[in-house]
């Protein structure tokens, strides 16, 4: 695989820290970023962020969780596009990740997904105002646009604008 370019680690950067301090305040769950590796069945992959809800947290062992995260970020870049659309879709929709979100730089594209009832994800919208709130962990939304700031926005106006600091 090639490195990813340097927006994709700032943008996986970007939301780790979101996720860390939410979590870290909500006592919500643990936050992983790749290449902390997630195995589920007879298949390993590396999200960029994961994130496991406080019921899940004991799905981490030493090197690597076992069984799937609650939340799982997959940014794309040029050379994972088909895998992460592809492959990674279907095997985090069968392992039962809760929500799915593919955040596409390059395209300024981002794609939320949430495991419905019967098994199959349902692509979920961001309201009129263009801010996305995880089903996984309530009260955490991200405006879209901050996605495609240059550059992204400062955390700590972030975890303002959610009340946390």
């Amino acid at each position: 695989m090639t490195p990813v370019s340097p927006r994709h680690q700032q943008i996986a950067i970007f939301l780790t820290a979101l996720f860390q301090h939410f979590c870290e305040q909500r006592r919500a769950g643990v936050v992983l970023a790749g290449p902390a590796q997630m195995k589920v069945g007879d298949v390993a992959r590396e999200p960029d962020v994961m994130v496991l809800t406080a019921e899940h947290a004991d799905r981490v062992r030493p090197s690597f969780v076992e069984g799937p995260a609650d939340l799982v970020v997959e940014i794309v870049s040029p050379e994972s596009r088909g895998r992460d659309r592809g492959d990674k879709y279907y095997e985090y929709e069968q392992a039962g990740v809760r929500e799915y979100w593919l955040v596409d730089p390059q395209r300024r594209r981002a794609e939320f997904y949430r495991l419905a009832e019967n098994g199959v994800y349902e692509l979920l919208r961001a309201d009129e105002r263009g801010r996305f709130e995880s089903r996984v962990l309530p009260g955490l939304w991200i405006d879209v646009e901050w996605l495609w700031q240059e550059p992204l926005p400062p955390l700590l106006g972030v975890l303002k604008q959610w009340g946390l600091v």
